[in-house]
C-alpha cells in the first residue's frame, strides 16, 4: 500500500476518514452543510467513538458522492496504541470495499509524528494479504485499497515512517510470507534462499551450514531430530555490526522446524497441517534481522536459525535414542516431538561457542503447554534475569507483541533428568513449558545472560486484529525491533 503524508485534503475521488474522539464531535465541522446529517446517521447506528468503533455512510461530494467513513479513537490524548487500532480500523474496513484511496484527516487531533507514522504502519499491517495461490477469488473478495493519505499530522511525520517503521513494516511482512508457505515450499534450504534474497543488498552478513558441517561441529541434538527427512538441515547465521567495533553482540536464536510431524512420536492428524508454522520463531528472527538492518540500527546484532524438518522415516530418530549435543551432554530423546529445544540446544550452544554474545534470546513456537497458561493473548517469557525480564516485557507492551513472566526454578529442572543420559527431552505432563525452557537453560553458559520466548499461541491467528488478519501474525519481530532500540542501542 502507498502511504503518503500532506497538510491538506487532496481533491479527487477518495474515501473520507475522520477519526472521532469519543463524544467529541468537532471532526465534522470540516463536512460543512453536511454536518448535520451525518451526526444524525451516528446516532442512529449507536455510534459512541470508542476506540475502534466505525461508522460509515456516503455524502455529496465535487465528484458526486464520497464514502465517508468515521472512527472512533476513544476518550483521552492520542496515543501510539489508539492510532494503531485507527489504522488497523481503517483498513480493516475498506480494504476489499471497492475504494482504491483513502484519506484520513487528523486536523485537531494532535498527533505527534511517531503516532501518525504508527497509524501507517497498522494500516500496512493490516492490509497485508498472501493470495499467491488463490486463483478464484471473488471480484468483491480481492484487495481495491492501495494508497492512504494522511493528512494534518506533524512535519516530520513521513521521515519517521520511511526512517522508522517502514522497515518494522518490511521485516513483519517477510516473517508473514514465510509462515504462510506451505511445506512443501519452505524447508531448510528454500527457508535459506527467500532470506538471502530478502536480505541482499542490506549490509548484513551471511553464512550458511549444511548438514555435513553441522556433523563436523558434532551438533548431534539438531542432527537427530533432521534424520528422519529427506531435507537436509540448514543453520542460517545473519550478522548485522551497526554497533561498536569489537563490541559483544546480543544474539536471537529461532527454531525453525519448517514442518513437524512429531516424528515417530506422530501427532494427531486433525490440525497437523497447522505445522507448517511451526518455523515461526526462526522467521520472527529473520524479519527482526531485516527490519533493524533497514533501520540501521546502532547495535551489533547475531541472528542464528535452526532450520529442520521433522519426519516420520526409517532412518528417524527413536523414543528412548540417545544423542550428544555440541556442547557434549548427552541427552534421553523420550519424545521425539519435543524436537524444537534439541534444535535450540545445538543453536544456542553454536551462537555463545562462535559469536560470545552478551545476551542470547531464543524464539520458538516450543510447546502446547503455553497455549493452555496463556491462550493466544501472549508469549511465554522466562529467565532468571530479573532485568532482563524486565527489558523484554517492556519491548513487548511498546510493540503490541505482548509477554508473560513464567517461573523457572531448581524444582522444575530436576524433571528432566535422565536415568542414563546427562538429561532427557521431557518432563512430566505437569508445567510442560517451564520444564523445556529448563532443558534450553542447561546449554547456556556462564557469564551469558539468557531469556526464552514460547510464542507457540501467537505465530498464527484465528481472529482478525488491528494489524493483521487471520492467518500469519509476523509476532516476535516488533518485540526484538523494539527491545534492540530500547536496551541495546540505547545504552
Amino acid at each position: 500500500m502507498k502511504i503518503s503524508f500532506a497538510g491538506t485534503r487532496p481533491s479527487g475521488d477518495f474515501a473520507l476518514v475522520l477519526p472521532v474522539a469519543g463524544k467529541n464531535r468537532s471532526a465534522l465541522d470540516s463536512l460543512g452543510d453536511n454536518r448535520t446529517q451525518v451526526e444524525a446517521a451516528l446516532i442512529r447506528q449507536r455510534f459512541e467513538g470508542e476506540a475502534a468503533g466505525a461508522a460509515e455512510l456516503f455524502v455529496p461530494a465535487e465528484t458526486g458522492v464520497r464514502r465517508l467513513l468515521v472512527v472512533g479513537t476513544g476518550e483521552g490524548a492520542a496515543s501510539a496504541e489508539g492510532a494503531e487500532k485507527l489504522g488497523g480500523t481503517i483498513v480493516s474496513r475498506l480494504l476489499t470495499s471497492g475504494e482504491t484511496h483513502a484519506v484520513v484527516d487528523l486536523s485537531g487531533l494532535n498527533y505527534d509524528a511517531d503516532s501518525a507514522a504508527r497509524l501507517a504502519l497498522a494500516a500496512s499491517l493490516r492490509a497485508w494479504r498472501y493470495d499467491r495461490y488463490r486463483t478464484k477469488l471473488k471480484d468483491k473478495q480481492k484487495p481495491t485499497l492501495n494508497e492512504l493519505t494522511i493528512v494534518g499530522a506533524a512535519d516530520d511525520a513521513a521521515q519517521r515512517w520511511k526512517g522508522r517503521w517502514q522497515p518494522v513494516y518490511e521485516g513483519v511482512s517477510f516473517t508473514r510470507e514465510l509462515v504462510t508457505e506451505p511445506a512443501n515450499i519452505i524447508y531448510p534450504e528454500t527457508f535459506v534462499e527467500r532470506a538471502q534474497a530478502a536480505v541482499k543488498g542490506l549490509g548484513l552478513d551471511i553464512e550458511v551450514l549444511d548438514g555435513a558441517a553441522m556433523r563436523k561441529l558434532g551438533m548431534g541434538a539438531l542432527l537427530g531430530v533432521a534424520q528422519g527427512s529427506v531435507r537436509d538441515p540448514r543453520l542460517l547465521i545473519l550478522k548485522w555490526n551497526g554497533g561498536k567495533d569489537g563490541e559483544a553482540p546480543v544474539a536471537f536464536v529461532g527454531k525453525g522446524v519448517t514442518f513437524d510431524t512429531g516424528g515417530i512420536s506422530i501427532k494427531p492428524a486433525a490440525g497437523m497441517e497447522a505445522m507448517k508454522w511451526d518455523m515461526g520463531g526462526a522467521g520472527a528472527v529473520v524479519g527482526a534481522m531485516i527490519a533493524l538492518a533497514r533501520r540501521k540500527a546502532k547495535a551489533n546484532i547475531v541472528g542464528i536459525c535452526g532450520l529442520v524438518e521433522n519426519m516420520p522415516d526409517g532412518k528417524a530418530q527413536r523414543p528412548g535414542d540417545v544423542v550428544t549435543s555440541m556442547s557434549g551432554q548427552t541427552i534421553e530423546v523420550i519424545n521425539t516431538d519435543a524436537e524444537g529445544r534439541l534444535v535450540l540446544a545445538d543453536a544456542v550452544t553454536y551462537v555463545q561457542r562462535n559469536f560470545k554474545p552478551r545476551i542470547v534470546v531464543d524464539l520458538a513456537t516450543l510447546t502446547g503447554a503455553i497455549l493452555i497458561s496463556l491462550g493466544h493473548e501472549f508469549g511465554g517469557l522466562f529467565t532468571t534475569d530479573d532485568d532482563l525480564a524486565n527489558d523484554l516485557l517492556g519491548a513487548g507492551q511498546a510493540s503490541g507483541d505482548k509477554l508473560w513472566r513464567q517461573p523457572m526454578a531448581d524444582a522444575f529442572d530436576k524433571l528432566i533428568d535422565s536415568p542414563i543420559a546427562d538429561m532427557k527431552n521431557v518432563g512430566p505432563r505437569e508445567g510442560g513449558s517451564i520444564t523445556a525452557a529448563q532443558f534450553i537453560k542447561r546449554f547456556v553458559e556462564d557469564g551469558t545472560r539468557w531469556a526464552h520466548l514460547d510464542i507457540a499461541g501467537m505465530v498464527w491467528s484465528d481472529k482478525p486484529n488491528a494489524t493483521y488478519d487471520k492467518g500469519a501474525t509476523g509476532f516476535g519481530v516488533r518485540a526484538i525491533d523494539r527491545f534492540v532500540e530500547a536496551s541495546v542501542e540505547a545504552r
